[in-house]
């Protein structure tokens, strides 16, 4: 015949199970890895055809086209898994994750306007990225730890763009953009699903 378990190991189990269920209720877990890793693509391509061009304005047109690509991936597969693992975008953790990514990037939009009408063209990197790293940052605090993180290593980018030479810029957002997308997409889809 087999001895029970100790009390206290059955316990401790208990323990680690309430707890994790109740990250799991306080996250919002529908950040979609594979999604992140097409947006990096996607970036890497938007990079090397924006380093061609040797206009500003084409330059903007290429890396806002990609935002436009980057949003129709990133929402339609956050929906996609979010409908997958029956979390809801529109409630609970899903709209505390989203009311918390909205403001950065409405600033980042406004402050494309300004920029461009004042021909900062060199601040926009640095801009973008810094704003799209906090989104994430505030965002991340309704989500899985890794999405802060992955928000963190954004705005340190986004730093080094402010910063840094004026030249810089496009490769620092294909190194945000694109490369930390593929990273963290591929760390986020390995640990939390597709």
């Amino acid at each position: 015949m087999v001895a029970p378990r100790p009390l206290h190991d059955r316990a401790l189990d208990n323990l680690r199970f309430i707890r994790q269920t109740m990250e799991r209720a306080g996250s919002f877990t529908a950040v979609p890895g594979w999604g992140q890793v097409a947006v990096g693509v996607t970036a890497l391509a938007a990079a090397f055809f924006a380093s061609r061009h040797q206009t500003s304005e084409l330059w903007l047109v290429i890396w806002l086209g990609e935002a436009i690509v980057a949003l129709a991936i990133g929402g339609a597969t956050m929906v996609r898994k979010a409908y997958a693992v029956s979390d809801p975008i529109l409630s609970g953790p899903g709209r505390r994750f989203g009311l918390s990514f909205l403001p950065p990037m409405l600033v980042g939009g406004l402050l494309t306007v300004v920029l461009y009408r004042a021909a900062l063209w060199s601040a926009l990197p640095g801009t973008w990225l810094l704003l799209y790293g906090t989104g994430f940052v505030t965002g991340g605090a309704f989500s899985v730890r890794v999405v802060p993180v992955m928000g963190i290593c954004f705005m340190l980018l986004g730093a080094v763009a402010l910063l840094g030479p004026p030249a810089w810029g496009n490769w620092l957002m294909a190194a945000g953009f694109g490369g930390l997308h593929i990273v963290f997409g591929m760390i986020i889809a390995r640990r939390y699903g597709g």
